[in-house]
């Protein structure tokens, strides 16, 4: 029997602890409550000029309605006409310093209803990391932590996961990664309910201890106007990746969410920069030959 209330109440709790934990300075979260004309709202909170982040989103969002958009459609055509929830946590974090990388997690479950035929549901999400300059200690750090918090559900779901990962943050027009990858799910009920739940809270309660020792070590570093431009000109495939190729801000914008939360994700400034390549046997170059390609980071 699936439990609504319990993956809300969870969701909400989770979002109360990243905020908690990647506060860095006095600077607070702007919280915004906003409700959802078609059913349902949600709480963003937004941080800015903090002393290590540059901008930082943390949303949570239930929203239902009578019909799915397209997006929540395509290759499910048995869902038309049913009542549907989606609850879900999306957090970005775009450092200050160019050195500490850019991470995102999203954590979801979706259900649809009618009175005909059992519910259909299923739970989605992971979490990605986009560093600007490499860092093999990190990426290894970020990836045994995910496999930690897959282990217990199955020996072979971190592999399985990291490759859709792998897939999934990929900018087909660019022929490169979004960044270094980590766990990517949908459609995922094959634990059943109670299991799937708890894999979803695992991999929620990781994101964390992935995360901020990553942030806090680069966060220290020195760095200058030339590791700025390329953080700055980085930040644009992250912008390119988000609007036109990620289904979640599809599925936010064509089921008539809120825009400003949709777009949360993006970050602060970025650039764009005409058939420009780093030079050979730079730090620069060096994030396009050893950590942008597909690799066991284990």
């Amino acid at each position: 029997m699936i439990d609504k209330q319990a993956v809300n109440d969870y969701l909400l709790s989770l979002q109360n602890s990243i905020c908690s934990s990647l506060q860095a300075s006095e600077a607070a979260w702007l919280q915004d409550t906003w409700s959802r004309n078609e059913g349902g709202g949600g709480i963003s909170r937004v941080i800015s000029e903090d002393s290590i982040i540059e901008k930082g989103g943390v949303n949570f969002s239930h929203v239902f309605g009578d019909q799915l958009p397209p997006a929540a459609l395509a290759g499910r055509s048995e869902l038309a006409g049913r009542k549907w929830e989606a609850m879900g946590i999306s957090a970005v974090v775009h450092p200050q310093n160019p050195y500490a990388p850019t991470a995102h997690l999203n954590v979801r479950f979706f259900v649809a209803e009618s009175n005909k035929f059992e519910p259909v549901w299923w739970f989605g999400g992971g979490y990605d990391l986009t560093p600007y300059y490499g860092n093999e200690e990190d990426c290894c750090h970020w990836h045994r932590t995910a496999k930690a918090a897959c282990d217990p559900f199955g020996q072979d779901l971190y592999a399985r996961l990291k490759d859709n990962c792998d897939q999934y943050f990929y900018l087909p027009h660019r022929k490169e990664a979004r960044g270094v990858g980590g766990l990517f799910f949908d459609d995922f009920n094959e634990l059943g309910f109670q299991q799937s739940f708890a894999f979803l809270r695992s991999v929620g309660d990781s994101f964390v201890p992935a995360y901020t020792p990553i942030l806090h070590k680069q966060s220290e570093k020195h760095f200058g106007e030339r590791e700025r431009q390329f953080q700055l000109y980085r930040r644009g495939r992250y912008v390119e990746f988000n609007l036109v190729h990620d289904r979640g801000t599809l599925f936010g914008l064509q089921s008539e969410g809120r825009t400003e939360s949709i777009l949360m994700s993006l970050p602060p400034m970025a650039r764009w920069e005409y058939n420009w390549t780093p030079d050979s046997s730079t730090p620069e170059a060096e994030l396009y030959e050893r950590y942008l390609i597909k690799r066991d980071w284990l």
